[in-house]
């Protein structure tokens, strides 16, 4: 931390809070306003489903590559450049998809959105273990997710009604709106948190020891596993929302809205609940608690689905609960990752994404389109996924007992 951390933000932990979601928002964003645009967008610029496929993992393998770089560089340059050049590069990605004429346009453009979408998301969690210790950045990282959990809800919701009534193009042209918010909130109120005299060399060789360093790490890919892939056992199923809500569970588009107030509500709880317990118990205990309600939810919903024919009635709520249990557990274990290398928080924070990401692309490409027409094969997966995590942090916690073992107060 910088000897006048306290200093460098006067405010409300919350109000930094709602700052460093809205960064970790533009990602999820811009996926979840234009899926309800899908048909219009496949129709206007005809478009098969594979191409429209290929501009969602266009955008997603993108965000994961760059991942890589968005923290390294904020180590080198500082918080603030990486975050401001992030999101105007944003800003004008998305109003190239605005104005895209062919289906190659709107590829190219989403992978520009997704290059600089992550620098948000990397480098707020940087920021929050710059200026505040252990037991007070898992309070705001839990704060942060409860508001970064609003977006999976409301953008669905924005992006439907923007596509019916004003058509699709207005969908990328409120992501650019969107981008100009963020850069003048950001250029007005992000504090730089890591002091000049903190910095990483930008050399070529420095970097890649660097990232050397990280990847050889068995604590940090163990932990790094066991935060971002369970998280696809809950993505999965928004990823193929039109299929399992729709043709699986017979709901209209327009009652889509349960499904993800059902996973939203289980975010939000348990990030509130994680911020609730910082301090108060020793982070391995909440990562477990974390980890035994996915693992329960996961083996209910298979069990459920291979027993019983699938019914909204009861088909949501144990993704909800799922999604609870990783919220749960998710702040914790993403600060024992920026823990590992104080000196290198940034990096750290863009190779966790980094691993987070590519199962996402892996997911949306590959995995949700050989699942998404069966109940019993979306359960089945939902529950292979979080059990990398599991099985991670299983052996972690085997390998290195002390990992997690005493509760920070300071």
């Amino acid at each position: 931390m910088p000897p006048d951390a306290q200093h460098l933000w006067r405010g409300p932990r919350w109000a930094l809070a709602i700052l460093l979601a809205l960064l970790g928002m533009v990602g999820p964003f811009s996926i979840d306003t234009y899926l309800p645009a899908f048909p219009a967008i496949s129709q206007a610029l005809g478009a098969t489903p594979v191409q429209m496929q290929q501009t969602l993992s266009a955008y997603l393998f993108a965000f994961a590559f760059m991942a890589l770089f968005h923290g390294a560089l904020s180590d080198s340059l500082g918080r603030r450049p990486v975050v401001l050049w992030g999101l105007a590069l944003f800003t004008l990605a998305s109003a190239g998809c605005a104005l895209a004429q062919t289906t190659g346009q709107l590829v190219a453009f989403r992978a520009l959105q997704g290059l600089s979408a992550g620098a948000g998301i990397v480098v707020s969690r940087a920021v929050i273990r710059d200026l505040f210790p252990p037991a007070q950045a898992q309070q705001v990282m839990s704060q942060v997710t409860i508001f970064f959990g609003v977006a999976p809800a409301i953008a669905p919701i924005v992006g439907g009604w923007l596509s019916v009534h004003l058509g699709w193009h207005s969908v990328f042209w409120f992501l650019t709106g969107v981008g100009v918010f963020l850069w003048l909130a950001n250029w007005r109120l992000l504090p730089e948190s890591l002091p000049p005299e903190g910095r990483q060399s930008i050399h070529l060789g420095h970097l890649l020891r660097g990232y050397w360093e990280l990847i050889s790490s068995p604590r940090f890919m163990l932990l790094a596993l066991a935060s971002g892939v369970p998280f696809n056992g809950m993505f999965l199923y928004v990823l193929s929302a039109p299929a399992f809500l729709g043709d699986l569970l017979g709901l209209a588009p327009q009652q889509f809205f349960w499904f993800f107030l059902c996973t939203i509500s289980g975010i939000m709880g348990g990030a509130w609940m994680s911020g609730r317990l910082a301090g108060r118990i020793p982070p391995k205990h909440q990562i477990r608690h974390g980890f035994v309600i996915m693992l329960a939810m996961g083996l209910l919903n298979l069990g459920a689905n291979l027993l019983f024919p699938a019914h909204v009635g009861w088909a949501l709520w144990p993704i909800g609960i799922f999604s609870f249990g990783w919220a749960l557990m998710v702040p914790v274990v993403t600060l024992l990752v920026l823990d590992l290398f104080p000196a290198r928080r940034g990096m750290a924070s863009s190779l966790q994404a980094f691993v987070g990401s590519t199962a996402n692309g892996l997911v949306a490409g590959v995995v949700a389109p050989l699942v998404m027409h069966s109940t019993v094969l979306l359960a089945t997966a939902s529950l292979l996924m979080m059990c990398v995590g599991l099985v991670s942090w299983i052996y972690l916690h085997h390998r290195w007992p002390e990992i997690g073992r005493t509760a920070t107060h300071s």
